[in-house]
Order: C-alpha cells, then structure tokens, then sequence
C-alpha cells in the first residue's frame, strides 16, 4: 500500500524510547482564551522569534479578553510581553509582509482584522490602515498567504458565519475574502461560495501545483457545502471533473506533511468524530487512508467516553527525532456538545517503522482534558526537540518540554532571499541522510486559527550527516551539505 511504501528504509532504524514530556506550564503568564457561542471556534496561537535571539516567541489569541505576547526568556520560563491591547480575537499568523526581517503578525478577529508591524523588540504597531486592508465587521477564522511576485503576499482570509444573516447561524455561512496587492496596498474581494471556513492553506497538492485548500464546517453549511480547492494561477474552484471529490466534513484544521518520502504531501483535516488523512496519490490526486493506518483519533483513547471526539489544530513533526513524523492533534469538545465526549484529550501518534500510528499522549504526559484549541509543535529550548504549546477555552494555556530520552539527530533548516518574500515561502526543502528522504514546503496557513514562522526541523535518526536540496520560489535549485544537531540558515 502507498503509505508501506518507506517500510524498507525504516525497518533498520534505530529503535528510540518512547516520547515524554514535562508540563512547565507554571511558567506561562495567565491567559485564557474566553467568550461565548462566537468563540466556540478559533483560539489560534503565532509562534515567531519577535527580538532575535533564536527562540520562538508566543501570541495567544484571547477572545473576548485581550490577546497576549509572551517574551521566552529561555529555559522554559516566559513574561508577558507590551503588546497593543486587541479583544475578540481568533487567532494569528506571523508573516514578514515588509520584508524587513521582523515578523509581522495578522490578528484575526470577531470584527476588523488587524496586521500589526513587528519591530526589533517584539514591539507591534497597527498598519491596517497603511495597507487598506478592509475595516470588515466579519468573524474570521482562518488564513493564508503566498507570493506571485517580487512585491506583497496574496492573502486570503476565510471567515465563519455571517452573523449579519437573520436567518443565521445555520444555513448562513460568510463569503471568504481575497486581499490582493494593489501598488503598496490591497484590494479586497469575495471568495464565493463560502462554507464557514475554520483553515487554508497554500501550498503544493499532490499534483504539484500551488492551490488554495479550504476546510469548512458542515456544522453551520448544513448540507450543499464541501471542502474546496482554489486553482490560483486560474483563480478557479476545483471540480469533480479535475479529479477534486467532494468531501463534507466538520473541517476544523489542516496539516500537510510528505509521509512516504516521495515528494508529494499528505493532507490532515481536523473533525468531529474521525480525523481524515489523506494520502497523496501517483496520479496527483488523493486516496482516503485506511482505517488501519492509526490516524482517525475518533474516540478518547481513555476508554471512559465512548462518544466521538472533537479535533483542531493538527501538526506533523518528529518528536523523537527517529526519521518518521509523528502527528499531534489538540482535541476538545465544542462546549457541552452532549453528542460528543466531554474530556477529550489530546493525541499523540507517533508513526511505526511500517507507516502506522500508534497513540502515545497518556504515557507521554500530554493528555491534557481540557477543551483545546489551537497548538503548536516547536523547539522552544533550541535543544533540537520539538514541544508542545496548547491553547485552551475558558481554561490556561499549557506548554511541555520534550524530554524524551536518547532521541535521534536533527537539522533546522531556515531560508532567506532577497526581495519581498524574504522567507522563500512557497520553497520546498528536501533533506536525505543514508536511506532517509523528506520534502517540506515552506508555508502560511493550515493549522486551526494559528500557525509558526520558525525554521523547519528535520528528525534524522543516526545519520551524522545530511544534504539539504532547496527548490526556491523562483525554480532555482541550490545544494549544501552539513552536519547535524545544528539550525541552518541557507541564503538565496
């Protein structure tokens, strides 16, 4: 089967113990993410290195409370950072729109959304203005961002439901908006239909081509909607005639991550009940993985709630550096959904040698029962192994340190080029050592209401060596060879 396909590369990887994780946190400042039926959704984290001392920073989206920034001081201990005072926000992305080395984060809200221009340390000013970015009184909850050119990024935002419909909230799902640069600027327009979008993203599908995924909630489209994808270079939906089924799922969050080392990434999508992996397929289309592959989380794994579960963020990344992605998903029930389990914590899959996942949350420490959100997989100690950050509603956020031991080499790979997309989104990088072979692309978006600007961490198992491929935005293709155990910045 497709996903056995690394069964021989692996079968002689070194065997590694079991992931754990130390809560730290007491750490944290106090937040929570707060408010009523229109915060049920969102509740995004942005992680970024806001001063430029190499470790990852955090904005957590508040609510009805005011959002905050946390500063990391190192070690695992965190302040409260002066941030402008927003409420009623969903999420965040951090995203170099100026191009000048300084993360700058777009602040999705209940109401006008607001990009914030990140200074040298971790300041933020409001330039939602300065860049015409519409004064919309929308309830956004997902976004992406991508180059064309040399200039600005296409963005798009996607948003829930319109609150305006009288005949709301079932049947009444907002349009989504494309903002696209107009001489320093943005122009706005409509991205119809809409079905109550909870994430995008913009990246390469299994055909190689750059498109717009968007995942929808049938919770409020009802019936009629679907999951979309958005040709852009021929700003067009895709159809059943191009091979785009149509798939209605509670789409809460995407992940994308290449699994079996051929190039082309899987697709993750979030949802009441059973998450969906999608596998890409040769014919650049995608396949349904199978029940048996592990990935369907679609039950508490604790055996004391036999009701369905409720995902959100989902993110890949190789917590125990063993050459295979293992897959965390933040898990929580809407409120007091009677129909699906109450303490639903979250999972931890850690892929096998033959491409299955098996569950790890419980003895990793990470089974968390509060009702998460949004998340994140980052290296916040810079000690080459990735944590985990969770946002909760209506309880406090929650951080914990990777201590699993004797885990396996790893590379972090950033990229840098001249003009306006500083950060070569859209680059893919492919890292092999011996028989290890993985593709990622560097992208803004997916996730559930947030996402990260940090380098991308490779788990390379023994290898004390690798090469790193890049294929630039603009086709070139450079090479560089380097040890492990370090974080690269390769230029361009």
């Amino acid at each position: 089967m497709k996903y056995l396909t690394l069964l021989a590369a692996f079968s002689a990887a070194p065997a590694f113990a079991g992931p754990v994780f130390e809560n730290m946190s007491q750490n944290l400042p106090p937040h929570e993410y707060s408010g009523g039926w229109d915060h049920f959704v969102g509740g995004g984290v942005a992680v970024m290195d806001c001063n430029g001392d190499t470790l990852p920073d955090v904005f957590a989206a508040g609510g009805t409370g005011p959002a905050s920034l946390f500063i990391n001081d190192g070690d695992f201990k965190f302040h409260a950072g002066d941030f402008p005072e927003i409420t009623e926000t969903t999420g965040a992305y951090p995203i170099d729109i100026d191009a000048d080395g300084h993360m700058d984060l777009f602040v999705l809200r209940i109401g006008a959304n607001r990009v914030l221009k990140g200074g040298a340390d971790c300041s933020f000013t409001d330039v939602t203005a300065d860049y015409g970015v519409p004064e919309a009184d929308q309830w956004s909850t997902a976004f992406s961002a991508w180059w064309v050119d040399d200039g600005l990024p296409q963005i798009a935002v996607g948003n829930y439901v319109d609150r305006s419909n009288p005949k709301g909230p079932f049947f009444a799902c907002d349009s989504n908006t494309l903002l696209t640069p107009d001489n320093g600027t943005y122009t706005a327009t409509s991205l119809e239909p809409g079905f109550c979008a909870l994430s995008m993203l913009a990246a390469r599908d299994a055909s190689g081509t750059q498109r717009l995924r968007i995942s929808n909630d049938r919770q409020y489209y009802v019936r009629g909607g679907y999951e979309q994808m958005w040709d852009i270079a021929e700003a067009r939906f895709l159809g059943e005639d191009d091979g785009w089924a149509k798939v209605s799922l509670w789409g809460m969050g995407i992940a994308s991550r290449d699994l079996n080392g051929d190039g082309r990434d899987e697709v993750m999508l979030t949802s009441m009940g059973d998450q969906l992996l999608q596998i890409a397929t040769d014919e650049g289309l995608y396949t349904a993985a199978p029940f048996n592959m592990g990935t369907s989380a679609h039950r508490p794994y604790l055996g004391d709630d036999g009701r369905p579960s409720t995902g959100w963020h989902a993110q890949f990344g190789d917590v125990d550096n063993d050459g295979r992605a293992d897959l965390f998903i933040a898990k929580g029930n809407v409120d007091q959904m009677p129909s699906n389990a109450i303490h639903d914590p979250n999972n931890l899959l850690m892929q096998q040698p033959d491409g299955r996942f098996v569950e790890a949350a419980l003895e990793a420490g990470l089974a968390s029962g509060e009702r998460a959100r949004g998340a994140a997989l980052t290296d916040f100690d810079n000690d080459g192994r990735l944590d985990v950050l969770v946002l909760n509603r209506r309880a406090p956020l929650e951080i914990y340190r990777n201590v699993t031991p004797d885990t396996g080499a790893w590379l972090n790979v950033a990229l840098e080029q001249d003009g306006g997309n500083r950060n070569a989104i859209g680059a893919q990088i492919t890292v092999e050592a011996g028989s290890f072979k993985e593709t990622q692309q560097v992208t803004i978006g997916g996730g559930h209401a947030g996402g990260q600007a940090v380098p991308l961490h490779f788990g390379l198992g023994d290898a004390t060596e690798a090469t790193i491929t890049v294929e630039w935005p603009n086709g070139a293709v450079t090479t560089a060879t380097a040890l492990v155990n370090q974080t690269l910045t390769l230029t361009h």
